[in-house]
């Protein structure tokens, strides 16, 4: 299998969704199904072809560090720590740019994604755009939807502002070209920020996932998913 490009892991935030469970562990540490969360997904990515991981991390980060260490599941993973204040999604991905090259998927460090990573990539790469987007069919199914989507293009990407033609979610998964970084000033904080000005460049590919992502930013999605994961630890991995 051909090799992905490095990916970028963000596990800077603090969990605060998550209450006392986070007080002394940060979120990619906490027990899911027998073992860190962490662990699940590193050996997902190195199951689809991952052989390079940087971890960008803040709050407890030297506990992760210390907890997953410098090689697993035939990875090899580095990291990059956050100012005191931390940097924020798009800040950490800056913080850590001289480690990701020129080209890097950036995946939300609270999220295990079932989809064909390699065939994301190589759309991504046909399509010749800066950005690449994994997307759902949501339909205010899971959280609230934020992107419209067609022919392989995100045409509309917001957080903030829902509109009627917003089908489609975030997956959790993208991709970035290090050039793409300078399309927004370089004190925006937010990834997501940076994803709706490429979608309005025309700049952001879309991958369309089929199946529902799973994570653990709240406590009702951390028992779901604790829950899928030691039913696929028991009857053996799913298929993407």
């Amino acid at each position: 299998m051909n090799e992905l490009p490095t990916v970028c892991i963000l596990a800077g935030g603090r969990g605060r969704r998550l209450g006392p469970r986070v007080s002394d562990v940060p979120k990619p540490l906490l027990d899911v199904a027998g073992e860190p969360f962490l662990l699940h997904q590193l050996r997902l990515l190195s199951r689809h072809g991952a052989r390079r991981v940087v971890l960008c991390v803040g709050y407890l980060g030297e506990r992760i560090r210390e907890r997953i260490g410098s090689r697993r599941f035939g990875l090899r993973i580095e990291y990059s720590f956050d100012a005191p204040g931390l940097d924020g999604t798009l800040g950490a991905i800056r913080r850590a740019q001289d480690l990701l090259g020129d080209r890097f998927l950036v995946l939300y460090g609270d999220t295990y994604l079932r989809l064909d990573y390699r065939a994301a990539v190589d759309e991504w790469r046909r399509s010749g755009c800066l950005g690449l987007m994994v997307v759902l069919r949501n339909d205010g199914q899971w959280d609230q939807s934020n992107t419209v989507y067609a022919d392989g293009r995100v045409i509309v990407h917001d957080k903030s502002t829902q509109t009627l033609p917003m089908r489609w979610i975030d997956y959790g998964l993208g991709g970035l070209e290090a050039n793409a970084l300078d399309r927004v000033s370089a004190s925006e904080r937010d990834l997501s920020s940076l994803y709706k000005r490429l979608a309005e460049l025309e700049e952001l590919c879309g991958y369309e996932a089929r199946e529902r992502f799973y994570e653990i930013g709240r406590p009702e999605s951390l028992a779901e998913t604790d829950a899928f994961l030691r039913r696929v630890n028991a009857s053996g991995p799913v298929s993407p």
